[in-house]
């Protein structure tokens, strides 16, 4: 076994980093920074400044570093507002066709779910849920008034985002055809791949990892405007919340408008090619 490297101070840290061919103008600062961030995870900005001997590339500057870093929180903060209007909208729209499709309690028959369904796992599911929320005023009243009865309009605010995606993917085809195209005007697979990708890209905001300088695992489909190059990006994966947001106006003025200042605030810092942002692209995120 290999021994776990033993751990180092904020000198020692700044040492390596200079070490490696960093740039460090202001040690005092450096140090303030790698007190407040962690070296780990600083360093992880590095990489597009790395090469295969794991030293820097002439001129990699540790302030320049750091302000992608800020570039990076920001746009996690900007994405993750984003993908909470996205939510609740696909919580609300699912929630009133079930209903008005399946009944009040139709969730709870496997007969309304396609053969992938996994109906044992996904009751096992929301029961683990109930017991762990079991202090929201709407479980107490639900498990108090009703014996544990909850509809699908209550049911589904316990549903993770992961669990809404895997819910649509469950639901009869027809049923999928029907949310896609109404809402969303696109096939039905389409749709499934962009609520998988916003899990995935929901999950790395939650727990604040990188976004810059990252290919995403998932390739969502029906998005003309992406190629082999971005498609996996983090402009893939904006494009994809662009498409799931239905308000335009909000999008605009608040979602867009936001990255754009960011961008523009910097810009001298990051490049557009290590987010997979063609030159157009103010022109492809507007709605």
């Amino acid at each position: 076994m290999i021994p776990v490297k033993p751990p180092t101070t904020f000198k020692e840290q700044i040492e390596k980093l200079r070490a490696r061919g960093c740039i460090i103008d202001d040690e005092s600062e450096a140090i303030q920074v790698l007190a407040r961030v962690n070296y780990y995870r600083l360093t992880a900005y590095f990489l597009p400044f790395r090469k295969a001997d794991s030293s820097y590339f002439p001129g990699t500057n540790f302030k320049k570093v750091y302000r992608i870093y800020e570039f990076d929180r920001k746009m996690r903060h900007i994405i993750f507002s984003a993908i909470e209007e996205i939510e609740i909208f696909v919580r609300s729209t699912f929630a009133y066709y079930h209903a008005h499709t399946f009944g009040a309690l139709g969730y709870l028959d496997h007969k309304n779910y396609n053969q992938k369904h996994k109906h044992t796992e996904f009751m096992a599911q929301i029961d683990s849920e109930k017991k762990k929320q079991y202090k929201e005023l709407f479980v107490k009243h639900h498990n108090s008034k009703y014996t544990g009865q909850f509809p699908i309009w209550t049911i589904i605010e316990l549903f993770s985002f992961s669990s809404l995606s895997k819910f649509y993917a469950d639901l009869p085809v027809y049923s999928q055809k029907h949310l896609a195209k109404t809402f969303y005007q696109c096939h039905q697979n389409d749709l499934s791949s962009w609520l998988y990708r916003c899990t995935i890209l929901r999950n790395i905001c939650a727990h604040f990892g990188r976004l810059y300088y990252r290919n995403f695992s998932a390739i969502p489909t029906g998005i003309p405007v992406l190629d082999n190059t971005n498609n996996r990006s983090l402009f893939g994966a904006i494009m994809t919340l662009k498409l799931l947001y239905t308000d335009a106006s909000k999008w605009n003025n608040e979602v867009f408008a936001f990255i754009k200042k960011i961008i523009s605030e910097y810009i001298a810092d990051i490049q557009l090619s290590h987010i997979g942002f063609p030159a157009d692209w103010e022109v492809k995120l507007k709605k």
